[in-house]
């Protein structure tokens, strides 16, 4: 179990960094068209798409780290008040859900979405960046999510997670 929770922290490290790399170019990017606008009086209509693409990439993949975490939006006022037997049972539940939400929508889906935008071609307006690569954050993190939810799961099932 050490080698999992070894690898399981290793690939939390690593969204980190990527998601600290993708927030860094989403500010300069935006200070950058800031500055073009007012300072040089210019409008480069690179940026706007560049910002978008990285707000996406970062909101999906921030999900799939919070949900690493458990750091995700609950309300646990119910949750609270149940037994530690019944806490047990309902986390199990959830983590279920979770589970198949990430393989039905986000990883199925995903994947057919991606496969799509790239069978048809479909590039961005300015970039002419495939827009198959731009979703292609989805299904990843769909992957990501189903593996923290199994990696919970079994911690929730040996009483070695604690909410």
């Amino acid at each position: 179990m050490k080698r999992i929770d070894f690898l399981f922290n290793k690939i939390n490290r690593l969204i980190e960094f990527f998601l600290v790399s993708i927030f860094g170019l989403l500010v300069l990017d935006v200070l950058w068209q800031v500055f073009s606008r007012y300072i040089l009086r210019t409008s480069f209509s690179w940026t706007e798409e560049l910002a978008r693409f990285s707000l996406i990439w970062l909101s999906i993949l921030g999900a799939a780290y919070l949900n690493a975490k458990r750091e995700h939006l609950s309300m646990d006022f119910l949750y609270q008040k149940l037994s530690a037997k019944k806490q047990k049972k309902v986390s199990l539940i959830i983590e279920i859900f979770i589970f198949l939400f990430a393989a039905i929508v986000m990883v199925v889906g995903g994947f057919n979405l991606v496969f799509i935008t790239l069978k048809l071609n479909q590039l961005s307006g300015t970039l002419q960046i495939p827009l198959g690569y731009v979703y292609a954050i989805m299904p990843l993190s769909g992957l990501l999510i189903m593996c923290f939810s199994l990696y919970h799961m079994s911690k929730i099932y040996t009483n070695q997670l604690i909410d």
